[in-house]
């Protein structure tokens, strides 16, 4: 598959899901996306309506919504379910959708003149920079969606109907100000039938795998392969593993700069780990020259016994993988039995970002629009068609899933609230680039675990020295 996340509906990581706020992808703002104030007129005047237990957010109920939608390979169609319950609730709203896929090129000049539609799905390879469009405070705050109560379920929140790590996901400095509707986990893959067939179980430890791993090598079977021209999907469970040793210590000392973060025992645990998996020859011959989809075809093929990816694999492989493969995912393994975090814990973060304009003419019909995607009756139906997990729990309860996502579906209910993300690939671009390329040079025997961690550091040193890069932390 085409790693252009206009072209499926799983994006490659590399170009949409870790990279939401570098404009190295992103189609940045014009600096004229800056003008205009307090003193500007208020485009939503006058489309406000009363709030009451049925209209939590005032919806006015004749007043036009304008949706825009980014239509890749999940369509549109979900999208305008949720309209069709809009309009039955506020007839006499008219309401404008529009599905396309370059939404930086259409919606740019509307930031710029301060007349952008009322609700946007900002995803896709050409969207709008988000870190542009916060600095420029282009975005409204979701706080009150949130705190409303749910389309559904109407003695809960919104917030409290969300999967674990969501609304930090699209908070900036502790504003939430977008919401993001899919939620990715990242993990090992490996196909069911060919582990019950030789009798392999999935490791839980470090130990466990390097033990499975001599045991399938002996079997002429490659145990792991990887995309190896994009060394960031092996940093997912090194850095996983990190992660489950330090918890959420370490992923914020990373995440804020910390002096000699990188050189956390954890980190530098991994690391050696990786080391190892490499040096004793378990990493398929060739890997480090494959794209995604190359190394997923071995695999697929049977070539290598496990991949690591995010959930959007099996969508991805179909058309490749045989029928009879049925993937599924489990967790990385823990690397000591001391680690901060179970086993069980995993990576996991939202994607598919929606955002409220702050200049948009009906800002509250914006969030009830949004009140309603995010309903469990909008999020099963998206389940149903989309193959990935919806960002709201309980979307997928009842339904029959694939073996990929139902392997997913578990994960993510094991892990219960151990769930993590780094946030440093969004942020700082550059610090992504340095980690990704001393990750593939580890793997491949060029650089030890130690040298590993100081190159890291070091970049990570001079981005917090740098004064013209705006800093977040967590």
């Amino acid at each position: 598959m085409n790693p252009s996340p206009l072209s499926g509906p799983y994006p490659t990581r590399r170009t949409v899901l870790r990279a939401a706020a570098t404009a190295g992808v992103a189609l940045p703002l014009l600096s004229a996306c800056v003008t205009g104030g307090d003193d500007d007129q208020d485009p939503a005047a006058g489309n406000t309506g009363a709030k009451s237990a049925d209209n939590p957010l005032g919806v006015k109920a004749d007043a036009p919504l304008e949706v825009v939608i980014f239509k890749g390979g999940y369509g549109d169609e979900y999208a305008r379910q949720a309209e069709t319950l809009y309009a039955q609730r506020y007839a006499g709203a008219k309401i404008d959708h529009q599905g396309i896929q370059k939404i930086g090129e259409a919606l740019q000049p509307r930031f710029v003149a301060n007349t952008p539609p009322d609700v946007v799905d900002n995803t896709g390879a050409s969207r709008l920079d988000i870190a542009t469009l916060v600095s420029a405070r282009q975005v409204s705050d979701l706080s009150q969606l949130l705190d409303a109560p749910a389309y559904d379920d109407p003695g809960r929140t919104v917030r409290d109907t969300l999967l674990p790590g969501v609304v930090d996901d699209g908070t900036f400095d502790t504003v939430p100000l977008t919401l993001n509707f899919t939620y990715t986990v990242w993990g090992l893959w490996y196909s069911r039938p060919l582990f019950a067939g030789k009798g392999w179980t999935y490791p839980k430890s470090w130990d466990e795998m390097l033990a499975l791993c001599a045991t399938i090598k002996a079997a002429g079977i490659a145990p792991w392969t990887y995309q190896g021209k994009y060394p960031e999907y092996i940093n997912d469970p090194l850095l996983g593993m990190a992660a489950k040793t330090g918890g959420p210590t370490l992923v914020k000392a990373v995440d804020n700069l910390e002096p000699n973060a990188w050189k956390a025992p954890g980190l530098l645990g991994a690391a050696e780990a990786f080391a190892e998996l490499a040096g004793k020859g378990y990493i398929m011959s060739g890997s480090e020259a494959l794209s995604h989809t190359e190394a997923q075809a071995a695999w697929s093929q049977g070539k290598a016994a496990f991949i690591p990816c995010g959930s959007w694999l099996e969508s991805e492989q179909k058309g490749v993988t045989a029928p009879n493969f049925d993937m599924v995912m489990g967790p990385v393994p823990s690397r000591t039995s001391a680690d901060t975090l179970k086993h069980t814990a995993l990576q996991a973060a939202s994607s598919e970002s929606f955002l409220v304009p702050a200049k948009a003419k009906n800002p509250a019909g914006g969030m009830e629009y949004l009140r309603i995607l995010f309903s469990k009756q909008s999020a099963k139906a998206f389940a149903q068609t989309a193959g990935t997990l919806p960002a709201v729990a309980g979307a997928t309860d009842g339904l029959t899933l694939s073996s990929g996502l139902g392997s997913v579906r578990d994960a993510v209910q094991a892990a219960g609230t151990e769930t993590f993300t780094y946030r440093f690939r969004t942020w700082y671009a550059p610090l992504a680039k340095a980690v990704d390329d001393a990750t593939g040079e580890l793997v491949n025997r060029r650089i030890t675990a130690a040298q590993w961690s100081e190159r890291i550091q070091k970049a990570a040193d001079a981005l917090a020295k740098d004064s013209t890069v705006k800093k977040y932390t967590r």
